[in-house]
């Protein structure tokens, strides 16, 4: 994940203060245990400020609104105990060349700051600390004791120190190229590697972008390059320190991350005018942004827009993986136990249905009494209806009658364990028809494409704590007044076609969203999704729109990948939810069946 480097914040914070400077605080929200947001209002419209010590995507840029569900962290609530009401009347760099921003609170704009928010992005050190006027700690996102660290402890109640200062070269534009690549070339190596330790200001990223800027190689040595290379080089740095003098950024999406500037070609970098940039309206800062994987082809949004975009993207794709591989670990356990346990109980009631077998050889024992004999072992009698030896196995302990009582009460026993055995065995397949039900839905989710796949995945999750199958002592519920689509598919003849993304949406699909007119779907005795036709009065599905249907709905389920499977529908009117069943359980009658073409499917 490419880490916010100094050119990417200097190129944040000056759109921060040219929008939202100044501005009043009215919320604090702690989105995790990385993340706290600022809600902010100024004259011209209010919006999220996110700030972020995350280990690798730490940040500051505007984001979007919280979800609403209660915030419990200690850490916001001291900021909101702190600043709320205040106004932020200022955003600006601690020390040059430092990844430190200071984010100043006053009553009114004009006068002394009461309180400084110190934002540190500086990857796995960074933290959000809170001082008053006099320069001591208040609070912090991250304490940090003398015995983790002897250089630079954070405690509350201690004055703020700054972090140990770099010791490279600071980059000026008054320094000639000469000097320049000195310094560089100084101890022969690899390009990019001594761009990177000899200055201050420097990422992967940037230097990456540097070099292929002036149709470098980052990986050749620096003893390689020629005074044409050096002198195209030189054109880049020198560009790039115009951008930051200048506040003069280009943000856009790469194919490796973001770069907040359009760095010119060989061919136009003596004569390339500075690029044209504007910073859009505070509303279409919290519009919903571009997906980190667009194309670089995409028109350029704001600073704020491609910070949030891009990291949001890169830990929902992280906490999606995790999430997803969690689930999927716990159900695997789970549906394995239960899987066993139902065996047992089939074993059990096969032995039960030699039940009768015992009943039938002791009544033919007590009919034979004259033919048995002490110490006899086993007895052969002919059977009453079909009059064939039946080998009867005797305790030679015991006589006939011992013998037939025995077999009197083994029948007993076994009938009653298959009375007992049977509801526990339809109980135990219950749970694992809905397990099963609940593994499709996470089998369709198989990579991350949007947020909508990560709240589907956090929905199941939920569903699997309320139902008693994870436990999380920390469980936060979800936001509930964050809906999520239905998957949302045209038939030929423009009927709407809904499936739900997990049992929640199933349950909403069949029971809330159908009407009468509507055609439900499902694959039949497989686990998979609700489907739903929608149809309106007067109107008659065509057998290409139930065809399209069916494809669709057996994609949508545990045999997506047959041939063939077969999909009953009818209306939903005749689809029941049985009383105490599981989200996303239900019987139906009156259906009929069309065979579904998964491979066919145009998901």
């Amino acid at each position: 994940m490419q880490p916010v480097d100094f050119t990417t914040l200097t190129a944040a914070c000056s759109e921060l203060r040219a929008q939202w400077l100044p501005a009043r605080l009215e919320q604090v929200y702690q989105r995790d245990r990385f993340t706290v947001s600022l809600a902010l209002r100024t004259m011209k419209g209010r919006g999220w400020i996110d700030l972020s010590w995350h280990p690798v995507a730490a940040r500051i840029c505007v984001g979007d609104p919280p979800p609403r569900i209660p915030d419990t962290f200690t850490f916001s609530e001291q900021l909101r105990h702190q600043l709320s009401g205040l106004a932020l009347v200022s955003i600006a760099p601690v020390s040059s060349w430092e990844r430190v921003i200071d984010l100043q609170f006053a009553k009114r704009p004009g006068e002394p700051a009461l309180w400084h928010l110190y934002a540190e992005i500086m990857g796995k050190y960074s933290n959000v600390i809170l001082t008053a006027q006099d320069n001591l700690v208040v609070t912090c996102a991250h304490q940090v004791s003398a015995k983790q660290s002897t250089v630079r402890p954070i405690q509350t109640g201690q004055p703020y120190e700054m972090p140990p200062s770099l010791t490279d070269a600071v980059p000026s534009l008054s320094e000639s190229q000469n000097r320049w690549q000195s310094r560089i070339s100084l101890v022969p190596g690899q390009l990019k590697g001594n761009l990177l330790k000899n200055y201050r200001g420097m990422s992967k990223a940037l230097v990456l972008a540097m070099i292929r800027s002036a149709s470098l190689d980052p990986e050749q040595s620096t003893d390689s390059l020629n005074p044409d290379d050096w002198q195209q080089l030189f054109q880049s740095w020198l560009y790039w320190l115009q951008c930051l003098e200048n506040s003069k950024f280009h943000p856009s999406f790469t194919p490796e991350g973001y770069t907040v500037i359009d760095w010119p070609t060989p061919e136009n970098q003596n004569v390339r005018a500075m690029p044209p940039y504007s910073a859009p309206s505070n509303s279409s800062f919290l519009t919903s942004v571009k997906s980190v994987t667009e194309s670089v082809a995409e028109l350029p949004s704001s600073v704020q827009e491609i910070l949030n975009s891009y990291y949001t993207g890169q830990i929902n794709q992280e906490v999606f993986a995790q999430l997803r591989h969690q689930l999927t670990q716990k159900l695997n356990n789970v549906l394995a136990k239960l899987r066993l346990k139902a065996n047992t109980f089939k074993e059990r009631l096969q032995q039960s249905a030699d039940a009768d077998t015992h009943k039938s050889q002791a009544d033919l024992l007590m009919a034979n009494l004259q033919h048995w004999e002490p110490g006899m072992k086993s007895i052969s009698l002919p059977d009453f209806e079909t009059e064939k030896p039946v080998v009867i196995s005797l305790n030679p302990e015991k006589n006939a009658v011992q013998n037939a009582q025995a077999l009197y009460k083994k029948h007993q026993k076994l009938k009653r364990a298959r009375i007992a055995v049977e509801p526990l065995l339809a109980a135990v397949q219950e749970e694992i028809d809905y397990l099963e039900q609940v593994e499709v839905a996470l089998s369709v989710l198989e990579t991350y494409r949007n947020t909508q796949d990560l709240q589907t995945l956090a929905e199941i999750r939920e569903e699997l704590i309320q139902q008693k199958y994870l436990d999380v002592p920390d469980y936060r519920s979800t936001d509930k007044n964050a809906a999520i689509e239905f998957h949302r598919y045209q038939s030929p003849s423009g009927f709407e076609l809904l499936i739900g993304r997990n049992n929640r949406q199933n349950d909403q699909l069949t029971f809330r969203t159908a009407n009468d007119y509507d055609l439900w779907f499902h694959t039949l005795e497989i686990p998979g999704s609700h489907a739903l036709l929608r149809l309106e009065p007067g109107t008659v599905a065509e057998e290409t729109d139930l065809q399209f249907a069916a494809d669709m709905t057996a994609y949508y389920s545990r045999a997506r990948h047959s041939e063939q499977v077969p999909v009953v529908y009818t209306e939903p009117k005749y689809v029941y939810k049985p009383k105490g069943a599981k989200p996303g359980m239900v019987v139906y009658k009156q259906e009929r069946i069309v065979w579904g073409r998964p491979q066919q499917a145009p998901a």
